[in-house]
């Protein structure tokens, strides 16, 4: 497969593995709504933020979309927008290396770009994310408006969309568009509700679906020439006791059956997506300036409609959605409404100066955007975060002041590369393909064991085993261990000492 070039691309393709684990430092004072909520507002570098949700949520966003700067100078004043092709794809490859990691074996992954740097990007994802695992790239008329000042003024942006899994595979998950109901009526107030006539023929010639039909007037009908009856006279019969038989014009036309609109099938998605049904740059931009009068809204910033339509089609209630490029908050607020979890990265103070205001109106029941199209009335929360100092030192080892949860899940992750979903108050950290992982770190057990139960004991090993019901090879991590290699060998334990064996990337 063809790749892309540039002048940094071997230090770029590795950058995702040298990117240092760092803590997600929880701002209860920052939190908004019910903080219980599993809602993630992060504020730090989207690549630092994405390699410290490794540990917790790989493999677990159900739909990702991002929006990143089009390195056209027209982004939010926040962004650079104005990078050198190289530079922007030194910064964009080694994001989408870490959103791979983190999408679902069944999510997909949406990205908003222009012309600029749309066809670099589409050879990037594709050797990214795979060729074969392409799902489309979506067309969206971002203005309606005519751009005088250009030679071909601009009317569209691109949304790449690829998977974990090939088109034929995703189309039996994604979720079809809801059907056009145009057409529908209740004429004579059918208790099955509104209703439309489609005609019962059918192309062809079949034998038993070639028979004579009597109108209510008493005409005698017959199918139209080179053309068949839409289904044998049985079938029409029941049809009738079904009262789902329609004669047009007073009864003198050909019979044709009720569709009623509970019966339509949902809408194929297509790849071209008009203004009229997703929305343009200038409805999002009086959206975000309903909300804030004093805000300078980005320059491309993206309607709920389209971000509604997109989360419509990748994800159900209750997935997780993704959004590293966050801007004015969009996503994390479309997800919201629509009962998605979700999880927004945004840099600098703009996360808590933009993203925090909107997605707390949101959760107060603001009625714009998508609001009443989705029935939203409030409610809901999310927790605030920084990112912190890195996990691991320069040196490899753990630095100092890391807490054992946070421990934890990075060596659960290293070691079976999912994500952490165990108890952190006990050192044994879960099962895993036949193999048992404990951590003795940071004082676990107490003052009951030797050196704070960070040191593995043959009584130590067996109350591991006895609190857990484990008897099966285990692999633990702790200061150092006072049984011997025999001894390990003969009970099935692994032992790898801290600092020195725990995996900083």
């Amino acid at each position: 497969m063809p790749i892309l070039d540039w002048m940094t691309r071997g230090e770029d393709v590795r950058a995702a593995a040298a990117v240092p684990y760092r803590l997600l430092e929880a701002v209860p004072m920052l939190d908004g709504g019910d903080a219980d909520a599993a809602n993630m507002l992060i504020q730090g570098d989207n690549l630092d933020a994405l390699k410290a949700l490794l540990p917790y949520y790989k493999g677990a966003v159900k739909c990702i979309y991002i929006d990143p700067p089009y390195n056209t100078r027209s982004a939010f004043e926040h962004y650079d927008d104005n990078l050198e092709h190289s530079q922007w794809l030194a910064m964009i490859y080694p994001r989408l290396v870490l959103l791979r990691e983190l999408l679902a074996e069944d999510g997909s992954i949406w990205v908003s770009i222009d012309d600029n740097e749309g066809h670099y990007l589409k050879v990037v994802m594709d050797e990214v994310f795979g060729r074969r695992n392409f799902l489309s790239e979506i067309i969206w008329q971002k203005r309606t408006s005519r751009e005088n000042r250009a030679a071909i003024g601009l009317a569209h942006d691109t949304v790449l969309a690829y998977g974990k899994m090939t088109p034929v595979q995703w189309k039996a998950i994604r979720n079809p568009l809801p059907p056009n109901l145009n057409g529908f009526s209740n004429p004579d107030a059918d208790p099955r509700g509104p209703w439309r006539s489609i005609p019962f023929s059918a192309q062809g010639y079949r034998p038993n679906q070639m028979y004579v039909i009597l109108g209510p007037n008493g005409e005698q009908h017959e199918p139209p020439r080179g053309r068949c009856w839409g289904a044998t006279e049985e079938v029409f019969r029941r049809y009738k006791a079904e009262d789902r038989v329609y004669f047009p014009r007073d009864g003198a036309g050909r019979p044709r059956i009720k569709q009623f609109a509970g019966e339509e099938a949902g809408l194929v998605p297509m790849s071209l997506w008009l203004a009229e049904d997703v929305g343009t740059n200038e409805e999002s931009k009086r959206e975000i300036l309903s909300l804030f009068d004093d805000q300078t809204p980005f320059g491309t910033p993206k309607p709920e409609r389209l971000i509604q339509r997109i989360l419509h089609i990748a994800s159900n209630p209750g997935d997780l959605v993704l959004d590293s490029f966050l801007g004015s908050g969009t996503t994390a607020a479309v997800a919201h409404k629509m009962g998605r979890r979700w999880i927004g990265a945004e840099m600098g103070d703009h996360a808590e100066t933009h993203c925090k205001p909107r997605l707390d109106k949101v959760i107060a029941g603001e009625q714009g955007g998508v609001s009443e199209a989705v029935g939203w009335t409030g409610g809901g929360g999310y927790r605030y975060y920084r990112l912190g100092a890195p996990v691991f030192e320069a040196d490899g080892h753990i630095a100092d002041g890391i807490r054992f949860a946070t421990l934890a899940a990075h060596i659960w992750f290293s070691e079976t590369g999912t994500p952490f979903i165990g108890a952190a108050d006990t050192p044994m950290l879960g099962m895993h393909d036949g193999m048992a992982y404990a951590l003795l770190y940071n004082g676990i057990l107490g003052d009951r064991s030797v050196s704070g139960g960070n040191v593995l004991t043959a009584a130590l090993l067996e109350r591991l085993r006895t609190e857990s019901g484990w008897d099966g090879p285990m692999t633990v991590y702790g200061e150092w261990s006072k049984l011997g290699a025999a001894r390990l060998a003969e009970a099935q334990v692994v032992f790898k000492q801290t600092p020195y064996d725990v995996k900083a990337r």
